[in-house]
């Protein structure tokens, strides 16, 4: 049995309007054409559709039930182009996201508002995961999408990298405010907040400061860079961050929201803060999982150029 949609869609009709004449014009299509469609489905079928009685069309009682299953198929149909035309479109999709911890706080999140904000289809999953466990739930296929420090390059995932770095917030009324940079020099046994010591921030710290002979004096130990802007705002240390965190600490400030009392300068010696977006190498992304890649590209590049270009 070989169906067609305009055989179905052309008996639907003919069931509506009751006769055949009434159903061409209302498909556009002439009489001859339309009785032709009906025959080759009938034929089809093995299935007589419709008698005629006293110049009536009368559909047959297999006709009654045939077109529940008739409108069922194209109402299904209908369906899958509209689902279709909005994932072309996008405006319906799924987007899973596996962020380290200091993206999934605020950045990430700020990033998906302003992305969905006009695709109210679109559903996202975001997980906070750490960048070892990133790269394996996007080599695994697990995740459309990952955001993580950057890697070493694996047959498994593609990546686009960031080359960042690590910022000095400081109270913005300690004279070190006034530097341009910080040295490890201008931090000899200052009280730090640091994330912890299997991060490689922290690893490239400790390195400056012995290159340097310089007391390291770490006071507070992180698990995200974000509430040791508390701290600082307190006087109580300087903190060693990543771009992002310093970034959004500077766009609260200026908007009224954040810490007024924290500055940010560059570390010299630099110390390297790579950020990378992951996706499967094996497994196409969608149309909205790319979209968002190129979103959140321009986005981590509006960061870091700020952060470059401000020196603060």
């Amino acid at each position: 049995m070989n169906l067609s949609i305009r055989q179905l869609a052309t008996f639907r009709e003919v069931m509506r309007s009751g006769s055949i004449s009434e159903a061409a014009r209302t498909l556009g299509r002439t009489q001859p054409a339309v009785s032709s469609t009906i025959a080759g489905l009938e034929t089809e079928l093995e299935l007589k559709l419709f008698m005629r009685e006293q110049g009536r069309l009368v559909p047959t009682p297999e006709a009654e039930l045939f077109l529940e299953e008739a409108e069922a198929i194209l109402k299904r149909l209908e369906i899958s182009k509209r689902t279709l035309r909005s994932l072309a479109n996008r405006e319906h999709g799924q987007l899973r996201i596996a962020g380290i911890p200091e993206v999934t706080t605020d950045f990430l999140p700020r990033s998906l508002s302003q992305f969905v904000s006009d695709k109210p289809s679109v559903k996202i999953a975001l997980a906070s995961r750490s960048s070892a466990e990133i790269e394996e739930l996007i080599a695994a296929q697990q995740y459309d999408i990952g955001f993580a420090e950057t890697p070493r390059a694996r047959n498994s995932f593609d990546q686009v990298d960031f080359d960042m770095e690590c910022m000095c917030a400081i109270p913005a009324t300690d004279p070190l405010a006034s530097r341009e940079v910080i040295t490890p020099a201008e931090l000899d046994g200052y009280p730090l907040a640091l994330l912890h010591s299997e991060h490689r921030s922290h690893k490239q710290t400790l390195a400056r400061f012995r290159d340097a002979g310089v007391r390291f004096n770490q006071r507070f130990e992180l698990q995200t860079a974000l509430p040791g802007l508390k701290f600082v705002e307190e006087g109580l240390c300087a903190l060693i961050c990543d771009m992002i965190t310093a970034y959004k600490a500077q766009e609260d400030g200026r908007l009224g929201m954040g810490p007024p009392m924290i500055v940010f300068r560059p570390f010299r010696p630099r110390i390297q803060n790579s950020m990378s977006i992951l996706t499967p190498t094996h497994r196409p992304i969608s149309i909205v999982a790319k979209d968002f890649c190129n979103f959140l590209s321009a986005e981590v590049a509006t960061v870091r150029a700020a952060m470059i270009k401000r020196g603060t």
